[in-house]
């Protein structure tokens, strides 16, 4: 099987994110960090590819491949915040429709800055997906 390119290390989480050069990337991604931290209970862990996770799961496809990933997590990219939080959750359209301006993927939601959307909503969509992740790795 190959080398999985996701997975935890050991680097600092905090010192990454106060290394990205741009101002309001970095602050957002210290608010995301301060929420994700306070809906999980648990402490990041640094994932090869920039990710910064919350929680740990293992899955594994029909087809054979199988990993970990994170139950929830954010990357702070050049262009936008990609959130690893769209699970699929109950009432997660709506949420999405609540939310503000944003873009999303299968599992991403990706927003270009915290201003453009609300924050109670995403903390919701936050937790929820939390929650969907939890029941599925129990």
């Amino acid at each position: 099987m190959a080398d999985l390119k996701t997975k935890p290390t050991n680097e600092d989480v905090v010192k990454f994110l106060n290394g990205i050069p741009n101002e309001q990337r970095r602050k957002d991604s210290l608010v995301i960090l301060n929420m994700m931290r306070e809906v999980t209970g648990i402490e990041p862990v640094y994932w090869v590819g920039n990710i910064i996770g919350f929680g740990k799961y293992h899955y594994k496809y029909a087809s054979g491949h199988e990993g970990d990933a994170c139950q929830i997590g954010f990357s702070p990219r050049k262009q936008n915040l990609a959130l690893y939080v769209l699970s699929g959750f109950k009432n997660q359209q709506a949420l999405l429709e609540k939310l503000g301006k944003h873009k999303s993927g299968v599992a991403c939601l990706y927003v270009n800055k915290l201003e453009d959307v609300h924050l109670p909503t995403l903390r919701k969509i936050i937790e929820e997906s939390f929650k969907h992740t939890k029941k599925r790795t129990a």
